[in-house]
């Protein structure tokens, strides 16, 4: 009874867990569209150019430490010993404080040298103010852990929801009042980072309430003298937070590093083939439109690939081998289905998709490119979070961290010839190499990373279909007139529409083509009415 107990406290919190991160990306998400809307293009190619710095502090506070320290604490909570929890949560605080200063001085003291880089000197006051991020992170990342250890999900689940909801408003509220009063595009990117810096204090502010209304203080409160003669222990937390966090981290920066290498020398490739300063940024701007449209994307097939990650570490861990191949082949089979009918949809639809979003059609075929990294990412996303749940934590590491090398020599292959387009390509290339090497070694892993291919023709079909019906359905809404409508107004009508019927048609030729079992939709959400779709003869 207890064992069973554990397991649907784990799953739930887990569950927990994964309904904020899904919150949090969909407000990180979302709020960059009314952002565009009021800084314009150059606003935005200002904000995008740094957020990648950001990115980098996001992940570090809420991924790969916390994930440790939670382990580490839960092991000795299990043994009862109050003087070692005090000592491991006090040396890791040094251990990232020490990190995070470092990060902060490389930034700060740096932040000239990269502008300089970037060929846009005028960015060096925003990754100033982002560097400060890197202060913050190491005591939101042991409170995480320590109540992750504890198996009590909430704290965390509401600094992570609190800060990216702070940091949204944060942002579009500067942004706006800054622009009314007629300030400079790089003041409001500045304010703009500001909003990192009041996330990153609430999240904190959060966590220690919960700390203080629990009385909980004194069980992590580090005592004066207790660190002496303890330096083998502070060896083996180092060991612990370098090679299993820093690796878990650096497996959630996929897109950062990508975003990165196009921060780092994609505007500067523009100007030295011709482009004039203020043309660059916009163009610059307009192709980091894609960001947003991919994290809208990837939200909905990484959350539901992912929430069967703890499944299928829980299967691991009990050597279910049955089970474990199971979920893991229905992880990526949703991972593939998913990310199929995002890309190709938001591709058929992209036009109105945009002027709806940004205002104008600007950069429509090279997003509708980018739309494609939301199939590549959604797969890659999925093996690493499973390649992890297996206990591989350094090649998927190091496979992603070879994205930026890649990319940045792409760019500067591509760029030339093909202006933000070759980008784009650039972004394909590098995603489907690094989905290349993971499928490889995750087939030495496991062996046969899809055990079944039946499914592909009825997906290949659903896409085919869907895509000659949202073409023909944008042709006839073409040729209707909305009374005193604007051109956002009907590409809005145009875009929320094709979305609704496209996905329901895409839908329904996927579950009438059996791609899932009864068993299987009964995971999803609203899986009871989806099962409503399965032929009677598949239905239970």
């Amino acid at each position: 009874m207890k064992q069973v107990n554990q397991s649907k406290a784990l799953f739930r919190g887990a569950f927990i867990l994964a309904i904020a991160a899904l919150i949090t990306k969909i407000l990180s998400a979302v709020y960059r569209i009314p952002f565009q809307n009021i800084v314009g293009d150059v606003g935005f190619y200002i904000y995008q150019q740094v957020y990648p710095f950001y990115g980098l502090a996001m992940v570090l506070a809420t991924t790969g430490f916390p994930v440790v320290l939670s382990k580490l604490y839960a092991e000795q909570r299990v043994k009862n010993d109050h003087e070692k929890i005090r000592r491991l949560f006090f040396l890791a605080f040094i251990i990232l404080q020490v990190f995070g200063v470092v990060c902060f001085l490389i930034f700060y003291l740096g932040a000239d040298y990269i502008a300089f880089w970037m060929n846009d000197v005028r960015l060096s006051i925003l990754l100033k103010v982002v560097s400060i991020v890197f202060l913050l992170f190491p005591i939101t990342a042991i409170l995480r852990g320590y109540y992750q250890g504890k198996g009590d999900m909430v704290p965390t689940a509401l600094s992570q929801v609190g800060e990216q909801f702070i940091r949204a408003f944060t942002i579009l509220f500067l942004a706006y009042t800054f622009t009314n009063l007629g300030y400079s595009l790089y003041l409001i990117g500045g304010g703009a980072m500001f909003g990192s810096i009041t996330g990153g204090m609430v999240s904190a502010l959060i966590l220690f309430t919960f700390l203080w209304i629990r009385k909980e203080w004194r069980i992590i409160a580090p005592r004066k003298g207790m660190l002496f003669g303890y330096y083998r222990e502070a060896g083996v937390i180092l060991k612990a937070l370098i090679f299993q966090g820093l690796t878990i981290c650096i497996s959630g920066m996929l897109m950062i590093f990508i975003q990165m290498a196009d921060s780092l020398n994609l505007y500067s490739i523009l100007t030295e083939n011709g482009y004039e300063k203020d043309m660059a940024k916009s163009i610059k701007g307009i192709f980091d439109r894609g960001q947003p449209l991919i994290q809208l994307g990837t939200i909905v097939a990484a959350s539901m690939s992912l929430s069967l990650v703890p499944l299928i570490t829980s299967a691991r861990i009990k050597k279910d081998t049955v089970f474990l191949n199971d979920k893991i082949q229905l992880a990526i089979r949703i991972s593939i289905v998913i990310g199929v009918g995002a890309s190709v949809g938001l591709w058929a639809i992209i036009e109105p998709v945009n002027i709806m979003l940004f205002e104008n059609n600007s950069g429509s075929s090279v997003l509708g490119i980018l739309s494609f990294v939301i199939l590549l990412s959604s797969i890659i996303t999925t093996i690493i979070a499973i390649m992890q749940g297996l206990g591989s934590l350094l090649f998927p590491a190091v496979a992603v961290l070879g994205t930026f090398p890649v990319k940045y020599g792409l760019n500067a292959l591509f760029v030339p010839k093909f202006g933000t387009m070759g980008a784009a390509y650039a972004t394909l290339v590098t995603l489907v190499l690094v989905c290349f090497l993971l499928i490889v070694k995750f087939n030495r892993m496991q062996t046969n990373i899809l055990k079944t291919t039946r499914f592909l023709s009825p997906l290949l079909v659903a896409a085919l279909v869907m895509v000659l019906f949202l073409k023909g359905y944008l042709a006839l809404t073409d040729l209707i007139t909305i009374p005193n409508g604007t051109e956002r107004v009907v590409a809005t009508t145009q875009a929320l529409g094709g979305v609704l019927s496209g996905g329901f048609l895409f839908l329904l030729i996927i579950v009438r083509g059996g791609v899932f079992l009864e068993k299987e939709l009964s995971l999803f959400p609203f899986g009871s009415k989806l099962s409503l779709l399965l032929p009677k003869k598949n239905r239970s």
